[in-house]
């Protein structure tokens, strides 16, 4: 396994009510970045979870030394979770993923590598391990979303991302759910930013219950169908009531007594926000 010198990488891990996973996702983070990075940091984000997330995560930390818990003090959605990670990040490199534990973490190190080269390095999941209805929803959404917004990606949900962090603050997610994947990389086409995929293995949830239902998927439509109406239609890239999140101050770090946690909000990242995304203004 390579290890990368030149730059390190911050792995966001949005949760919300995931404390039958959360150890291990936390322990698999920490195991696969610890074999292909020198400096890594694993920012896990509870998003105001209502059952034991936040006291389970704070358990593994217990062998997991690089790992940061960030606290949403009320459920914002997971773009905000995302927005938190992302502006909390110390890090060259920043990816993300979900804290199910369905991607093998060590598909980072050759997306890091492409990320060296290109802004955005994508997965996608080659042998997908969902329900068969699922996966066709998803076709049929990945079908639109190229045809309307331009993603140019066969999967635009995959939850295995890493972002060069200069690019990032350009595509800071304004989307309040899971609507995120999808305008970052529209945003991405708008600023004609390169976008590389490379395949990753996908598993079977490892427990809990996922958050997306088939409730999710009207819902998710008409903010496709809205934004593509407004932003690139008629091209005015509106403010939506979701950016009012980004108004609010990003949590601080919480974990086991002694460990430092890094500044909230680096001032390099900030810096590189349009107004409205800036937290803390």
């Amino acid at each position: 396994m390579v290890t990368f010198t030149r730059t390190g990488l911050s792995l966001v891990i949005p949760a919300f009510n995931e404390a039958a996973v959360i150890r291990r996702a936390i322990a698999e983070a920490e195991a696969a970045l610890g074999r292909s990075f020198e400096r890594f940091e694993i920012l896990v984000v509870d998003d105001g979870s209502s059952d034991a997330t936040a006291t389970e995560a704070n358990r593994a930390m217990e062998a997991a030394p690089h790992a940061r818990l960030l606290r949403h003090p009320t459920n914002r959605g997971y773009g905000a979770a995302l927005r938190t990670g992302f502006e909390a990040a110390r890090y060259e490199l920043v990816a993300f993923t979900d804290a199910d534990c369905q991607f093998d973490l060590t598909d980072l190190a050759q997306l890091a590598e492409r990320a060296e080269a290109v802004p955005v390095a994508v997965g996608f999941r080659a042998d997908r391990k969902d329900p068969w209805r699922r996966r066709f929803l998803s076709w049929g959404y990945n079908v639109l979303a190229r045809a309307l917004l331009g993603t140019r990606v066969r999967d635009v949900d995959c939850a295995l991302k890493v972002f060069r962090r200069d690019t990032l603050a350009g595509l800071m997610p304004e989307s309040r759910g899971f609507f995120v994947n999808t305008e970052m990389l529209t945003r991405a086409r708008q600023l004609g930013l390169e976008v590389a995929e490379l395949p990753v293995t996908h598993r079977p949830r490892a427990g809990g219950e996922s958050k997306v239902s088939l409730r999710e998927v009207p819902r998710t439509a008409r903010t496709l169908l809205n934004f593509w109406w407004h932003e690139v239609v008629r091209g005015d890239r509106r403010t939506t009531p979701a950016v009012l999140q980004a108004r609010l101050p990003v949590p601080r770090a919480t974990g086991l007594p002694g460990r430092d946690p890094a500044p909230s909000s680096p001032p390099a990242l900030r810096a590189g926000l349009p107004e409205r995304h800036r937290a803390g203004v």
